[in-house]
C-alpha cells in the first residue's frame, strides 16, 4: 500500500521526539533531516521536499510553539497542517452542474486502467443517488467499448455507444444530447488513450472538450509511475484544461511520491484515488484524511462512510440491537461479513483504523480465506441449523463438512466463532448497563 514506508518513518521520528522536553533548533535539525530522507525515499520531488521541510522547521521553531509542552504532538500537528496544504487543502470537490448533466471526461495514457476507473467513478456517483450514463469514445483499442458495456451492466448503469466506425467527437456530442434528453445527472466519457502522448491524441481530446464543455476533465495517472506522473500531468494540462487528477493503484507498491508532488508542481488537485481492484475501491480524495493516513493516524471518517454506503441506518440499528440482545444467528453473522467485504479489501480497511498494525500479504490472504470458508460452511447448513447452531451433533457436523468440502474442525471453528461473538455481545451489554468501560484489551 502506498505510504507504508513513509508512515513507518514518520512514526519513528515522532517516537524519538517524545523523549525531548521541548522543540529546539538542535533536535529539530535531526528530525528535519530524517523527514527529508523519508520523503526523498518515497519518491517525492526534491523541490516539494525542500519547501515542505523548510516550512515545517520555520513553524516548529516559532516562539508560540516553543512555549508548549509535548514536542512530538507539536511536530505531528505542524506536519499534518503542511501535508494538508501540500495535498491541496479545500480544492478537491466535484464541480457538479446544477443546470443539466455533469460531464466527466476521463483522459490518460493507455494501460493506466482508465476504463475500469470510469466504472468505479460511475458506481461512486450511483451510490450518491445519481442517474449515470457512460459514453464509450475509445474506438481504437480492441474491445474497449465491450469492456465499458460489461462494466456498465455489472454496476447497473447505462452505456451509450455508436460502435467503432465513428468519429469520437460526434459520439461525445450525441452522448451529451442523450444525457440531457433522458434526465441523466452524470455523463462519464471514456476517451481513448495512447501508449505515449502524440499530437493526434491531444487534438482529439481538445476537440471533444471544446464540443461538450465538461465540468470535470480528469486525468488518470498511475501512482506507481512516481515522478513520471507529474510529467504526464503537466503535458496533458498544457493542452487541456484539466480540473483534477485520479491516482490509480494506490493499493500497490507505490511509494506515494506522486500524490505528494502532483498538486504542488502542477496546480491540479487530486480528486480521487484508486485503492484496489474492486468496483467499490475508489475513494474521493480528502487532503486532511490522507494526511492522517500518512502520519499513521488512520481515517475513521472514510471507514464510517464506507460502512454507511453498504448498510442503511435502520438496518444497522436493527442488527446492532439483535447483537446486543444476543439473538443474532449465523445468517446475521454472514450478512455482516458480506457487508464488510463490500466495503473493500481487509488490508485497505485496516489502514483506516487508527493504531491498527500492518497486515502482511499472508495475513490478508488468511483472513480472506477464513471469510470464504465461513460462507461455504454456513451455506451448507439448513435454515434451522443456521438459526440454532447450538443443536448440531457430530453426524450433522460431518454432513456439513462433507457438503462444504471442509473438515469437522472447520465447522467447529465457525461455531466457536459464533459462540465467542455472542458471549462478547452479552459482556458488552453488561458494561453498557453498568456505565463502565471494558478493561483495556478485554475484547
Amino acid at each position: 500500500m502506498a505510504f507504508e514506508s513513509l508512515t513507518e518513518k514518520f512514526t519513528g521520528i515522532f517516537k524519538k521526539m517524545r523523549r525531548q522536553s521541548t522543540l529546539t533548533e538542535a533536535n529539530m535539525e535531526d528530525a528535519i533531516r530524517e523527514i527529508r530522507v523519508a520523503l526523498l525515499e518515497a519518491d517525492v520531488n526534491y523541490k516539494v521536499v525542500k519547501a515542505f521541510t523548510q516550512d515545517v522547521k520555520e513553524k516548529a521553531l516559532g516562539q508560540e510553539v516553543l512555549k508548549k509542552v509535548d514536542p512530538s504532538q507539536q511536530l505531528i500537528k505542524i506536519c499534518y497542517d503542511e501535508l494538508v496544504t501540500l495535498l491541496g487543502a479545500d480544492d478537491t470537490g466535484i464541480a457538479f452542474n446544477k443546470n443539466g448533466p455533469t460531464v466527466f471526461m476521463m483522459v490518460g495514457l493507455q494501460g493506466t486502467g482508465k476504463t475500469t476507473t470510469a466504472g468505479k467513478l460511475g458506481l461512486w456517483l450511483k451510490n450518491q443517488g445519481h442517474k449515470v450514463l457512460f459514453g464509450a469514445l475509445d474506438v481504437y483499442r480492441p474491445a474497449a467499448i465491450d469492456q465499458l458495456t460489461t462494466i456498465a451492466n455489472q454496476i447497473g448503469v447505462d452505456c451509450f455507444s455508436l460502435g467503432t466506425n465513428v468519429n469520437p467527437v460526434d459520439a461525445a456530442v450525441q452522448a451529451l444530447e442523450k444525457a440531457k434528453a433522458e434526465g441523466y445527472q452524470d455523463l462519464i466519457l471514456d476517451t481513448a488513450g495512447r501508449l505515449q502522448i502524440d499530437e493526434a491524441l491531444m487534438q482529439e481530446l481538445t476537440d471533444i472538450q471544446t464540443k461538450v464543455q465538461p465540468q470535470e476533465t480528469l486525468l488518470l495517472v498511475d501512482a506507481m509511475a512516481g515522478q513520471d506522473a507529474v510529467n504526464v500531468a503537466n503535458v496533458f494540462n498544457a493542452k487541456l484544461r484539466l480540473t483534477g487528477v485520479v491516482l490509480s493503484k494506490m493499493d500497490g507498491d507505490a511509494k506515494g511520491g506522486a500524490a505528494l508532488s502532483v498538486k504542488y508542481l502542477t496546480g491540479i488537485p487530486i480528486k480521487f484515488v484508486g485503492v484496489g481492484e474492486k468496483m467499490t475501491d475508489l475513494d474521493a480524495f480528502h487532503p486532511d484524511r490522507m494526511a492522517n493516513r500518512i502520519l499513521g493516524m488512520g481515517d475513521v471518517v472514510t471507514l464510517v462512510e464506507k460502512a454507511q454506503a453498504v448498510m442503511d441506518e435502520k438496518t444497522a440499528e436493527k442488527e446492532a440491537k439483535k447483537m446486543m440482545e444476543g439473538e443474532f444467528t449465523l445468517d446475521d453473522m454472514l450478512k455482516q461479513m458480506k457487508s464488510v467485504q463490500r466495503m473493500g479489501s481487509i488490508g485497505a480497511l485496516a489502514k483506516l483504523i487508527p493504531g491498527m498494525p500492518k497486515l502482511s500479504d499472508e495475513q490478508q490472504e488468511a483472513a480472506e480465506k477464513r471469510m470464504k470458508d465461513f460462507e461455504v460452511i454456513v451455506n451448507s447448513m439448513t435454515p434451522y441449523e443456521r438459526r440454532h447452531p447450538e443443536i448440531l451433533k457430530f453426524s450433522q457436523k460431518s454432513r456439513i463438512a462433507k457438503g462444504s468440502g471442509k473438515t469437522n474442525a472447520d465447522v467447529n471453528r465457525v461455531i466457536r466463532q459464533w459462540e465467542k461473538s455472542k458471549e462478547m455481545m452479552k459482556q458488552m451489554k453488561q458494561y453498557q448497563k453498568s456505565g463502565k468501560m471494558p478493561p483495556r484489551g478485554g475484547f
